[in-house]
């Protein structure tokens, strides 16, 4: 059984950090190229970040050169750095894998920036 979970959301400051995770389960981690995708209230969800199984990183405008997506297979887990955070990075994140045309999803982790 495949499983995604995120952690690592919270409530932060504008110009604060955090770093969130995803660790997978039940799939072959290094065969899956891994994004993280948010949904704002009220909105659409968007790409945010992804990385393919050679490590080739691809960013939403809105976010480039603030975050920073990555991965360690040896510990099946997907990252984002988050920095510079703003309010409108308020959202829900999820992490996605994607081999082919199967994608498997997360739960979720609520960030919130809100002074």
């Amino acid at each position: 059984q495949v499983q995604l979970v995120e952690s690592g959301g919270g409530l932060v400051q504008p110009g604060g950090s955090l770093r969130l995770s995803c660790v997978a389960s039940g799939i072959i981690f290094s065969w899956y190229d891994m994004t993280w995708y948010r949904q704002a209230p009220g909105k659409q969800c968007e790409l945010v970040a992804a990385i393919t199984t050679g490590g080739s990183t691809n960013y939403a405008d809105a976010v480039k050169g603030r975050f920073t997506i990555s991965r360690d297979n040896a510990k099946n887990t997907l990252y984002l750095q988050m920095n510079s955070l703003k309010p409108e990075d308020t959202a829900v994140y999820y992490c996605n894998a994607r081999a082919g045309s199967t994608h498997n999803w997360g739960q979720g982790t609520q960030v919130t920036v809100s002074s």
